[in-house]
């Protein structure tokens, strides 16, 4: 009777323990990559999120993909080469999550510009996505964006994208750093261009009415700048939102388009990296 105790209680029933172990090792490795996008991304990267959905969301998704991944060497994890490994995962998935987060840093240059413009740069509150102070403008075309964005299933096309990553470059392959500099750059080009269009016509329009407004108060001198020239704009301004709505939203939603374009090829072009 004693030594069939002694059986059972060093080990478990049907199921090694060093197998569990090995499991919840490649279990972790495989959610490093998700779990940087999820931490870097602008929509669930954002301080507003809590950290319980982002482990969440991290766990199932690492459940989804760690079925389909090749089986990744013990021997492999455990060497000296896994801080190599380790690094990569992280880095793979920082720069897809950034790469987003820079064109979609776009909408926020282009909101402080047209802030600064129209005189609503005084208008700034705090930015529960970024922690800083940001102007309301900018704020309300970001969440317009994200809108867009999700309304357009964008957020589970960049997901596909990540999961996808797997297939292109599996755990343990090493990438080329050189691929997410020279994306990085490329993406914060097309930043500064996507907020210039962006703001181009607000841009227009108020200077526009700064020169109506000039030549007004220069053939009339008793009328004061300040007392009718900055109700002005801020009227007119409204007012341009209000009817540029549309074409607003075609703008964002193109911007989206290009920011998950991007990120497919740069997840391509790890094949060749």
């Amino acid at each position: 009777m004693i030594p069939v105790i002694a059986q059972s209680m060093t080990g478990l029933p049907g199921v090694e323990l060093q197998s569990l172990i090995d499991l919840l090792l490649q279990f972790f490795v495989t959610m490093l990559r998700i779990g940087a996008f999820l931490i870097s991304s602008p929509l669930l990267g954002a301080r507003w999120v809590p950290l319980q959905v982002r482990i969440t969301m991290g766990v199932m998704l690492t459940l989804v993909i760690w079925q389909i991944t090749p089986p990744i060497s013990i021997a492999l994890i455990t060497s000296s080469q896994a801080f190599l490994i380790i690094f990569s995962e992280l880095v793979i998935g920082l720069s897809a999550g950034l790469i987003l987060t820079i064109w979609f840093s776009a909408v926020l240059l282009a909101g402080e510009k047209v802030a600064g413009s129209s005189g609503l740069s005084f208008a700034a509150q705090m930015d529960p996505s970024t922690g800083g102070q940001t102007p309301v403008v900018s704020q309300i075309f970001y969440l317009f964006m994200l809108v867009l964005f999700t309304a357009t299933d964008g957020h589970l096309i960049a997901i596909a994208t990540l999961l996808d990553s797997y297939r292109i470059l599996p755990i343990g392959v090493i990438p080329s750093l050189d691929i997410f500099i020279t994306a990085g750059i490329q993406a914060a080009g097309s930043m500064f261009f996507a907020a210039a269009i962006i703001m181009l016509p607000f841009s227009i329009i108020l200077l526009l009415i700064n020169v109506s407004i000039g030549i007004i108060t220069r053939s009339a001198p008793s009328l004061n700048l300040f007392s009718i020239g900055f109700p002005i704009t801020l009227i007119a301004i409204f007012i341009v939102f209000y009817f540029s709505a549309t074409s607003l939203a075609n703008s964002l939603s193109d911007l989206a388009d290009a920011s998950l374009l991007n990120l497919q090829d740069i997840m391509e072009a790890l094949i060749d990296g």
